[in-house]
């Protein structure tokens, strides 16, 4: 009221919240999954492990879509783009807008939801292990993020994490439709490098130069100061930025060794369709008659001493 600016803290009642969303989650989930996905997967008559991976990338499209559109206009309205330095400004960023304690309490929501999805999709035991891995990945740096004030720097690496995954599963979904039509990894492969190497620098710019410098320097957990009075220590700064060089580079061999085994495959494609082209467009020779030894004249066949090979009828006397 009168223009007052409420803003919000994390405590154990966020616990009932994201409870709730995630209850939300599921019912969304299933929407989804039963007037978008299931009615495609029909069409297209999917393999068992194909339609498992469509369903996937397709409820991970909507998710990343939306997340994408909803971290971005925060971003754009908080100002975080416009003035980067608000990233480290008067850290610890304890109290939050509205806005931004929302969106993480939703994405906390959506990937604990994603837990007993794993069974009420029926999810292949093969398949289960990299899903929990992705799922605790998110969980951990969301919650860190959230939970260590870090919420501003949060909310640009997830915008740039998202756009790349959203890519991601719109090629991967556009091949199930069309395996000969790989453009959109292409444009994948440009987003996914451009947003590490943005990634990689806004690290080194928040955590080289920006944490350093915040005025408090104390640590003081009951204000939410957890890291500021580290990074004055130039040698805890530089282990921070090597492990996060090394994390990045991981990334990095990771997605140039899997797209030189796309690489690979693409042209052995190729060379084998080059090969089965001449093969295919031979045709084949005729085979030559047999003929009766001898010569044709007036369409009869006479041996080569000019005889007919027929044998001559003996009249009887």
């Amino acid at each position: 009221a009168d223009g007052e600016l409420v803003q919000y803290h994390y405590g154990l009642k966020d616990l009932v919240t994201i409870l709730f969303y995630i209850f939300i989650a599921i019912i969304l989930h299933a929407v989804v999954q039963e007037y978008a996905l299931d009615k495609i997967n029909r069409r297209l008559h999917l393999s068992k492990v194909k339609h498992s991976k469509f369903n996937e990338s397709g409820q991970l499209l909507a998710f990343h879509l939306t997340s994408v559109i909803w971290c971005l206009y925060v971003v754009v309205t908080e100002g975080y783009i416009s003035n980067p330095r608000s990233l480290w400004e008067n850290y610890p960023h304890v109290y939050l807008p509205f806005q931004v304690k929302f969106f993480y309490l939703c994405q906390l929501a959506y990937w604990l939801h994603a837990l007993p999805e794993l069974y009420f999709q029926k999810v292949r035991k093969e398949e289960i292990p990299r899903q929990l891995r992705c799922i605790a990945l998110y969980l951990v740096h969301i919650a860190g993020a959230y939970l260590l004030n870090l919420t501003r720097l949060g909310l640009i690496l997830l915008l740039l994490q998202y756009l790349a995954e959203f890519f991601f599963h719109m090629a991967r979904l556009v091949c199930f439709t069309d395996e000969n039509n790989e453009k959109l990894f292409n444009v994948w492969a440009v987003v996914f490098v451009v947003t590490r190497l943005f990634t990689l620098t806004l690290y080194i710019l928040v955590i080289g130069f920006g944490l350093p410098r915040v005025e408090n320097q104390v640590l003081n957990p009951e204000k939410g100061n957890f890291f500021s009075f580290l990074f004055n220590n130039i040698l805890f700064r530089m282990s921070v930025l090597l492990l996060v060089c090394l994390f990045q580079a991981s990334v990095m061999w990771r997605f140039i060794h899997f797209q030189l085994r796309r690489w690979r495959e693409y042209w052995n494609q190729q060379s084998s369709r080059k090969r089965a082209a001449p093969a295919a467009g031979t045709k084949q020779q005729p085979k030559p008659l047999k003929r009766d030894s001898g010569y044709h004249e007036n369409g009869v066949v006479k041996a080569e001493n000019g005889t007919s090979p027929r044998t001559k009828k003996l009249k009887s006397p």
